[in-house]
Order: structure tokens, then C-alpha cells, then sequence
């Protein structure tokens, strides 16, 4: 079913154009009215169409000017009207408090044929983290080793200061 793959990609494709420019209304054509959305963020599940809306309207008041949204690793699976895809997001951008800090995600779309179109009846995203300590892996690549076992937002933004300061480790913390 090569053709369906090539629409679900491209279907794909123009979802995350919707997202980075954030066109709400576009992104929400590519969900089904009963999408059930497993986010990384409280509440964790959101259900229905107007719960998701809300949901990406946070997401997107988050930052300052488009977001950055690459799609890696791309696989998909198709049936006869069913399919999943998962790929990896690096999610990039200026956010609100001046933070550029882009972060690998990953997700995992499952996909109805209703009434002859695809659409995305359920989504589940999720970030890395470490369990020995519970922080959020940033890692400058998909495939590199977290270091130092995982980042706290802090001690990142802690490092952006001293680097956009010329400051020695310690001083920022120092004046915290």
C-alpha cells in the first residue's frame, strides 16, 4: 500500500507545517472530532477535539514567532483503513522568557480512513528522560548519550547565562 504511505507522509507533512506556523484551525483539521491526545504535560490526556485545540493553544503561546518542528525517523504502517506512524520531533524556538532550548520528542500518531480521508484519531508524545533522576535528557543529537545523566531547566539556563555573561561555572548560582 505504497500510495497510502505516501499520502499518510505528506499528510504528515502538512500537519507539521500547521504547527510550525501555528495555524490552529489547518492543525485541527487533521484530528478526528474523538481524538484521544496523550501529551508529556498535566493533564496527560486530553480528550475530544476542543480539549486537543486548547491543548496546542498552550503549546503554542509557549514561544515567540514560529516553532521549530524537524521530523525525524519518520515509520509508517498502513492497513486497508488503519494506520500508526512514530517519528522523533526536535521542537526548537525562541519561548516566552527568552529560552531557545530545543528538545527531542518522541510520538506516535494513530491514523482512521474516515469517509476516504486519513485522520489522526490518536497521539501520544513523550520526552526522554533519565529514571536514575527523573531530568529531561537535552541532547544535542537524537542518538547521543545523555550527559551527566539528564539536565534540569535550571542548570541549563543556569549554563546559558554564564556562557551569554562570560562567566566561570558557580558564578551563576552564586547570585541565585
Amino acid at each position: 500500500m505504497a500510495s497510502d504511505e505516501s499520502q499518510i507522509r505528506a499528510f504528515l507533512e502538512r500537519r507539521t507545517d500547521a504547527q510550525r506556523s501555528k495555524d490552529i484551525d489547518l492543525l485541527m483539521s487533521f484530528y478526528s472530532p474523538d481524538i484521544s491526545y496523550y501529551d508529556a504535560v498535566a493533564p496527560l490526556r486530553f480528550t475530544g477535539a476542543a480539549e486537543v485545540r486548547r491543548n496546542f493553544l498552550r503549546w503554542f503561546d509557549g514561544y515567540v514567532g514560529p516553532i521549530g518542528l524537524e521530523t525525524h525517523d519518520l515509520t509508517i504502517v498502513t492497513t486497508e483503513d488503519a494506520a500508526f506512524a512514530n517519528m522523533l520531533h526536535l521542537d526548537s524556538g525562541k519561548r516566552r522568557g527568552g529560552i531557545e532550548l530545543p528538545i527531542w520528542v518522541r510520538e506516535t500518531v494513530c491514523l482512521r480512513r474516515l469517509d476516504g480521508a486519513w485522520a489522526i484519531t490518536h497521539e501520544h508524545i513523550s520526552i526522554p528522560i533519565n529514571p536514575a533522576n527523573f531530568q529531561i535528557w537535552f541532547a544535542s543529537e537524537k542518538d547521543a548519550p545523555a550527559r551527566g545523566g539528564g539536565r534540569s531547566i535550571f542548570g541549563l539556563v543556569a549554563s546559558s547565562l554564564r556562557t551569554r555573561l562570560g562567566l566561570r561555572r558557580g558564578a551563576v548560582e552564586k547570585l541565585a
